[in-house]
């Protein structure tokens, strides 16, 4: 890069973080005009819980959905809360680089991401999404703006905003790691029968580090496929999922395989994993007719708000003489030595299948977040979820659910929190720590202008 070159590129972030500057000094002023308890006002969301509807008037956080900086030198982003994991991979991607983890979905926001929990493939190396957080610039319920970061005066906030889903603060903007990364990656399915000899299996990948991505899809007993991933330079040939072929069932129909590596970040999210097949595109006409725009999370959640606005799915059930359903959309962790345990009580009691498999341990230096402890030395195990269950007679709606979560304590797991939880207040706060949670909640937000978390995850608010 010439000095000129240089010159201008400062010129332009400068102008980019002045434009920042402003709409956060905006959202804050509006914060304070506002009264009562503060929500944000967006128009998407990634979490599963639904919500008591509410008439308050939210933060309008709209703007900030701007890339402010890509340093390709430092490997550094700096990004605005609202950036979605899309428009930041596009950003990155020219220059070589990705993001350290990211998540499954396109609409999955940076900010989103932090607050809550973001796993992927590279977790098992790189921990969770916020673990290669530097700074947060953080809009707080007293109506503050900070910047935490691990080694200044609001370290506490930046070790405990992780897991707080904004009952502490809203991100305005973030500055993140990035790594290299190469054009293709070459996928590995290789097929278990034996549910110990597939955990091993998957222990002795994390523990080997020859793969730069490894995750899994359980299929059923004797079906179990680990997926191992490696960066290339060069590819034979690559496939394409984003359109007529479905990126799930290839892993039982190819041993090997290569994508892009933008097309291996967004293989999941034609189909939302395989959850497309409750919206009935999974035959070739209908995808012919959607097209590439139109088969993607994102639509198929707009699917999802009408049904929960409508009650479509309950009263279709009820029409064909079903009975009712209980919805099951959960991501789990236990240890790796407890996983073969959790599968084997899955399938006895919970009929939902493929199940995600994602291993995970802390990153070394990483932050562990007091809100959701895990060991720094334990290799962990996320299992993902994502169906309805028919009732029995007389079964309460929220049965399954609740086994699985006294499963997962049981085990010492924890569950993460995008959707349905049904902890009772002393259990929540107990697996949530809820002593460091309430001295974050004196310092930031002592006038309860921002619910808590209980409040929003278990009682829907």
């Amino acid at each position: 890069m010439t000095s000129g070159e240089s010159g201008i590129r400062a010129t332009a972030r400068s102008v980019r973080f002045a434009e920042h500057e402003a709409r956060a000094d905006t959202l804050r002023a509006q914060l304070t005009d506002l009264h009562g308890t503060i929500r944000l006002a967006k128009r998407t969301s990634n979490l599963f819980r639904a919500r008591t509807a509410t008439s308050t008037p939210g933060l309008d956080v709209s703007g900030f959905t701007n890339v402010l900086d890509v340093d390709p030198l430092a490997r550094t982003a700096d990004v605005e809360g609202m950036v979605t994991y899309e428009q930041l991979v596009d950003a990155t991607l020219p220059h070589g680089l990705m993001p350290l983890v990211v998540p499954q979905l396109k609409t999955i926001t940076l900010g989103g991401a932090v607050t809550g929990l973001g796993i992927e493939s590279s977790s098992f190396r790189n921990g969770l999404v916020h673990e290669s957080v530097l700074e947060m610039e953080l809009l707080t319920g007293d109506g503050r703006i900070v910047v935490a970061r691990p080694d200044n005066e609001h370290r506490d906030l930046f070790h405990g905003f992780p897991n707080s889903y904004g009952t502490l603060g809203y991100a305005l903007r973030l500055k993140i790691e990035l790594e290299p990364v190469k054009p293709y990656v070459r996928l590995d399915h290789v097929r278990y029968e034996d549910t110990g000899e597939y955990f091993a299996a998957l222990g002795e990948a994390c523990r080997d580090g020859s793969a730069d991505f490894v995750d899994g899809t359980v299929f059923g007993p004797g079906e179990q496929y680990l997926t191992l991933g490696t960066f290339t330079s060069s590819a034979p040939a690559t496939s394409d999922y984003t359109w007529l072929d479905i990126y799930y069932k290839s892993i039982r129909e190819r041993g090997t395989d290569h994508l892009s590596v933008r097309d291996y970040l967004w293989r999941w999210d034609t189909d939302w994993f395989w959850c497309s097949r409750a919206f009935g595109v999974q035959s070739r006409l209908p995808r012919l007719l959607l097209g590439r725009k139109l088969l993607r999370s994102s639509v198929y959640w707009k699917a999802v708000a009408l049904d929960r606005r409508f009650g479509i799915a309950a009263k279709l059930l009820k029409l064909r003489g079903l009975p009712p359903e209980e919805t099951v959309v959960q991501d789990i962790e236990v240890p790796l030595s407890r996983a073969a345990e959790f599968l084997d009580f899955f399938r006895r009691e919970i009929p939902i299948s493929p199940v995600w498999i994602c291993p995970l341990k802390q990153r070394p230096g990483g932050v562990n977040s007091p809100l959701y402890e895990m060991d720094p030395e334990t290799l962990y195990v996320n299992f993902g979820f994502w169906s309805a269950v028919p009732l029995d007679p007389g079964e309460a709606p929220d049965t399954h659910n609740r086994l699985i979560e006294a499963e997962v304590t049981r085990l010492g797991g924890r569950k993460s929190l995008y959707s349905d939880s049904f902890y009772t207040e002393d259990e929540f706060w107990r697996l949530y720590n809820g002593d460091a949670y309430r001295k974050l909640k004196t310092v930031y937000d002592p006038d309860g202008r921002l619910l808590d978390l209980y409040a929003k995850c278990v009682r829907r608010r």
